[in-house]
């Protein structure tokens, strides 16, 4: 197939349903993602992934994460994706003898000296590609698979084109991410935060500097800051936008690519319900009705809720302003609007809730489930779990909210 094909192209033949791959940072988000509708989750270890601070899973609990997800009949693959250094092999061999023992359906791998282990150790789990082994071509991933790569997570670099065109050319299984943050280096690869922090971000260790405000200085006035700012809140050089694909599902699935992956395993449970739950409605209505397919712009309107950055489509559609410094607004939707989860529903419209972050008697609400659309509502009372009127519920509590709307356990509680 040349590859000035166009992805329109594809259309001739039905695509099939992707998956929806959700991050799991612990336990807790672990059922948020499934609750929510992911058809498997990404999660790791307490060493040797990419996100060491995400909280993580033990041996035991990993063990259990795999056994709740396929209960549930949702997949689980392990992240063992760091750049490996010589004294570690001793280690990255002891956990890949656990994740042999435990059974998940793959490893996220990045270094070929982990993949050859992988093979030698676990030739019974499939061995996935992390995006940090940077895959651009049909010819890379013909190469991988040819070592025995079940699946490659795709370069975020790549247009939807390029993608479509490797999709078409290869029957190696692909992964792409559709939501989340970007990183500013190629595929993450990124020596920031080693050389200002000495923490190595292609270790799970990751300061975040390209987040940080900088100011220029001149050589002969060292303590004088002369700003660069685009805006009242500083400049931004390395700032990225984070990806938002929700506005153009048709062409990710018109990709043919066998799963969508969302970003996430350091965020928090109201961005990972919300996420997961909109990529899933979207997925499932155009699946069910393709010629009919319509954007819903309530899916934006959930999305843009969460505590995010300005949103872009990356580089699926080449074009310059997508890859361009986020200058606006630095962060948008509210940090702390997530106010808790519903632990038990009781009588008269009333819902035993684990609080997160403050929540008043005055505050206007939102329910976000799995089981019914977005509701608002007031907050009718507040109560102590023993019965007693609050005018407000301090986190790390519990207390009793009186709604409007009938609603369920694990459904999660935010502020307006």
């Amino acid at each position: 197939m040349p590859e000035t094909d166009t992805i329109s192209d594809c259309r001739r033949q039905a695509p099939k349903k992707p998956e929806l791959l959700a991050p799991a940072g612990n336990f807790e988000k672990l059922e948020i993602a499934i609750r929510y509708g992911a058809d498997a989750v990404y999660l790791a270890g307490k060493d040797f992934s990419l996100r060491n601070f995400s909280g993580n899973f033990t041996d035991d609990q990993l063990a259990r994460a795999v056994a709740l997800a396929h209960s549930c009949n949702t997949k689980v693959y392990v992240a063992c994706n760091i750049y490996s250094r010589n004294e570690e092999q001793k280690g990255i061999t002891a956990f890949l003898e656990t994740i042999g023992k435990i059974h998940p359906d793959a490893v996220i791998v990045s270094d070929p000296g982990i993949i050859l282990l992988a093979r030698k150790i676990i030739p019974h789990v499939d061995i996935h590609l992390s995006t940090q082994a940077n895959t651009t071509s049909c010819s890379s991933a013909l190469f991988w698979q040819s070592l025995g790569i079940k699946r490659v997570n795709l370069a975020r670099e790549l247009s939807l084109k390029e993608i479509f065109y490797i999709t078409g050319n290869t029957n190696i299984e692909t992964e792409i991410f559709v939501h989340g943050a970007m990183c500013i280096s190629y595929s993450g690869r990124c020596l920031l935060s080693t050389f200002l922090t000495n923490r190595d971000s292609n270790r799970g260790l990751c300061s975040h500097p390209c987040r940080w405000r900088y100011a220029l200085t001149e050589e002969l006035r060292p303590h004088e800051f002369y700003p660069v700012a685009e805006d009242s809140r500083g400049t931004y050089l390395f700032n990225s936008k984070d990806l938002c694909m929700i506005g153009h599902i048709p062409e990710l699935i018109q990709c043919k690519v066998t799963s969508l992956k969302i970003e996430g395993r350091m965020k928090g449970v109201h961005y990972l319900a919300a996420v997961v739950k909109t990529y899933r409605d979207a997925i499932d209505t155009y699946m069910a009705a393709p010629k009919n397919y319509t954007m819903n712009p309530q899916w934006l309107d959930e999305l843009s809720r969460i505590y995010h950055r300005e949103y872009s489509t990356g580089f699926f559609f080449n074009t310059p302003e997508t890859g361009s410094p986020n200058y606006k607004n630095t962060h948008q939707g509210q940090i702390h609007s997530y106010i808790g989860t519903i632990l038990e529903s009781l009588d008269d419209g009333c819902h035993l809730v684990d609080i997160r972050n403050k929540i008043c008697l005055t505050d206007q609400v939102y329910v976000l489930s799995p089981l019914a659309p977005t509701r608002k509502s007031a907050v009718r009372a507040l109560y102590s779990p023993e019965g007693k009127p609050l005018e407000q519920a301090q986190p790390n509590t519990r207390a009793i909210l009186k709604l409007a709307h009938q609603c369920f356990v694990h459904d999660i509680v935010c502020k307006i």
